[in-house]
């Protein structure tokens, strides 16, 4: 009884002193964490003081460390060396900065594949060599029982270290394409308990075909060499699911050690395509995010003239989106980074702010001090390789500054969004299969879409409990999706939501298997629609241009050639043998109304279509005013005040209307009243709290 009266008193000590929920950690609710990853074993000398005395010069409230560095940790098995974290955590707690704390797992040291070289995984090319990062098996038992003791050792030295506000599990984890042996046992032992019976598993996956037929459990084949697309889809499936469960299994080693008023993150990526463009392929970012108190993310986007800001708009919407709208941690963001990502002048801070805009309270860079030597030598850091001030750094001073002053009213922003774009792993895994292009390649461009036009928009997925409250849902290529899913969403349209659709929406069940009815299946009967036949257009453009775009009237990747039935059409195709199929439609049913795009379009068309889905759902307003490079964002403060964001995401100045009530220009403290001209720099940008 004592001991349980302590700890309750304790939890209550912890939300007096840090604003926090007991059993939920967040970070102070009138701070806003401004951060660099710090690797004091990386340094080619002792730097560390001087390296806090600049830091606390540019505002830097908190650093993340030791992510990395199991090797350092545990030079050789059962021996620790804790100094290279001692040293950091003391000089960051006597500087009064904050430290988010790493387990140290995602590289494993040489001496631990020495003695059991199955530590490697082995993927469909084969098995891993020795030298990168992430080339475990993340489900192999000896892997687990030696991480598990590193982070156990490593927590019970450091757990009662002021300094630390969080804890950081693994980095950027996914499965990494392990498929080995083992991996496919584990996975026939899945499929055994998912699919009982082989005759039925057989005809739901077609396994007939080619004789890939599966006649007993023991002769179950790997799945490497598959050409079932069910059985495909199934083990990506399985292996997002080992994702989910080895963070899992890390966030309840840390539960044990944590403190209340800590709390636990993980740093997401992002589809890559030579910087953070879409949606994860290897992880389920909702279902991994269940484990976590905060959501991370670490966001890389191009720069100098092509900064546009649509990326950190894109990872920030789906960070926040993770934790039902909670607000996240930009736990990485590139400072200079890549030679062609170094900001112009003025760029670092329309880039932190940016991130504050979609509701981050933390923006921390990769990171402090460029590497002299391996793999990321010229990934640059806020230092250079000679750690003196440089432009970068003298900018983010004033970024730090402004954190600081402007944290109570920028700090926990508050969104509420009326569009949400559905996005399904399982949809991106089956599209990949077949689909004309890639998935995040149709995603992407109509979240640009919407982003350039000021719509906010949240993320939702298949397991979503909130789907019905949004005004307008955006669904790109649903390709694969249960009935239910489909059936909810017709129900959501007539229950008076409206709904886009692209092609290949509704083709194939979870399964991957395509549906052996009139195409798109399900969602004919909110789309008032039909086809049976598709092909890839070549000079196909839309009959008279009917969204008046000029020469960007045309269709690209696909196009389905839809009869209408109940649905109005907005465009045809113009073409001598496919002139009599629409190519976009619109549908009344029930209460909503359902578009489709049965082919591919230009951003200037889909741009024409999306203006009026928006404004059919009664979502026009004062924002869609503007458009890019003038970008504005919105929420509401702790203080319960309104606050708008405006970006000038152009080399030029621009100037615009503020449509909202008188408001204070918080950067520079002068009032704005409503319907004023505000001018915003070159790479500029203001931020406006209503009075």
């Amino acid at each position: 009884m004592r001991r349980t009266t302590l700890l309750i008193l304790i939890s209550v000590f912890y939300t007096i002193i840090f604003n926090a929920d007991p059993g939920f950690a967040q970070i102070k609710k009138d701070q806003l964490l401004f951060g660099v990853a710090y690797y004091d074993e990386y340094m080619p000398y002792n730097r560390l003081d001087k390296d806090v005395s600049m830091m606390k010069e540019a505002g830097i409230n908190v650093v993340r460390i030791a992510e990395s560095t199991w090797s350092t940790m545990e030079p050789q098995e059962g021996v620790y060396d804790f100094s290279h974290i001692d040293r950091v955590l003391n000089a960051m707690h006597n500087a009064g900065i904050n430290v988010i704390i790493g387990t140290p797992t995602y590289a494993v040291p040489t001496w631990l594949v020495k003695k059991y070289p199955d530590v490697l995984a082995i993927t469909s090319r084969g098995p891993n060599q020795y030298g990168a990062r992430q080339n475990m098996d993340i489900t192999n038992v000896h892997f687990r029982a030696y991480a598990e003791k590193a982070i156990r050792k490593m927590l019970e030295h450091i757990k009662d270290h002021p300094a630390i506000i969080g804890y950081q599990i693994d980095n950027e984890t996914k499965s990494y394409g392990t498929s080995g042996p083992d991996v496919q046992a584990k996975f026939v032992t899945y499929m055994k308990a998912t699919y009982p019976s082989l005759d039925s598993l057989n005809k739901t996956f077609g396994l007939d075909y080619w004789s890939n037929r599966i006649n007993n459990w023991d002769d179950f084949p790997s799945v490497n060499g598959s050409i079932n697309a069910s059985l495909i889809a199934e083990f990506a499936k399985f292996q997002r699911s080992l994702v989910t469960d080895y963070l899992a299994w890390q966030a309840k080693i840390v539960r044990e050690y944590k403190r209340p008023d800590q709390f636990i993150t993980q740093n997401f990526d992002l589809d890559w395509r030579g910087y953070s463009y879409g949606i994860q392929t290897e992880v389920d970012h909702f279902a991994a995010a269940k484990v976590l108190d905060i959501a991370g993310i670490d966001i890389y986007h191009p720069s100098q003239d092509k900064l546009t800001g649509a990326e950190i708009s894109f990872g920030g919407d789906l960070a926040r989106s993770m934790k039902g709208g909670q607000n996240y941690l930009v736990i990485e963001t590139e400072a200079q980074g890549f030679p062609q990502w170094v900001p112009y002048p003025g760029q670092l801070r329309l880039q932190a702010f940016s991130h504050l805009a979609s509701g981050a309270d933390m923006v921390s860079y990769w990171h402090w001090h460029s590497i002299h030597n391996s793999a990321e030598t010229y990934w640059k850091g806020l230092l250079s390789h000679d750690f003196e001030p440089n432009p970068t750094y003298e900018e983010a001073k004033t970024i730090g500054a402004d954190f600081k002053k402007l944290a109570p009213h920028l700090a926990n922003l508050k969104k509420k969004n009326e569009v949400a774009i559905l996005f399904s792993n399982e949809a991106l895994t089956a599209y990949n299969s077949f689909g004309p292009g890639n998935y995040n390649g149709i995603l992407r461009p109509m979240y640009d879409v919407l982003y350039n036009m000021n719509v906010g928009v949240d993320f939702i997925d298949p397991s979503s409990r909130q789907m019905e409250k949004y005004k307008l849902i955006v669904v790109p290529a649903l390709y694969a999706a249960p009935d239910s899913l489909l059936q909810r969403l017709n129900l959501f349209v007539k229950n008076g939501g409206h709904v886009v659709y692209t092609f290949k929406s509704g083709f194939a069940d979870e399964h991957n298997k395509v549906r052996s009815v009139r195409q798109p299946g399900i969602i004919s009967e909110a789309c008032g629609i039909t086809y049976s036949e598709f092909t890839v257009p070549e000079k196909v453009s839309l009959k008279d241009d009917p969204f008046q775009v000029g020469n960007q009237n045309y269709a690209d990747k696909w196009m389905e050639l839809i009869t209408p039935t109940t649905a109005k059409v907005l465009a045809w195709y113009d073409h001598p043998a496919w002139g009599k199929y629409a190519a976009v439609t619109q549908n009344n049913y029930g209460k909503g109304l359902a578009t489709y795009i049965g082919c591919g379009t230009s951003d200037a068309i889909t741009e024409k279509i999306f203006k009026i889905a928006v404004k059919g759902a009664g979502l026009w307003g004062k924002d869609q005013a503007l458009k890019f490079p003038l970008i504005t964002k919105s929420g509401t403060n702790q203080l319960g005040k309104a606050i708008h964001y405006y970006f000038n995401y152009s080399a030029e100045p621009r100037t615009f209307i503020y449509p909202y009530a008188n408001g204070k220009a918080l950067l520079t403290d002068k009032t704005v009243a409503i319907q004023s001209q505000v001018t915003l720099a070159a790479w500029g940008f203001q931020v406006i709290e209503e009075l």
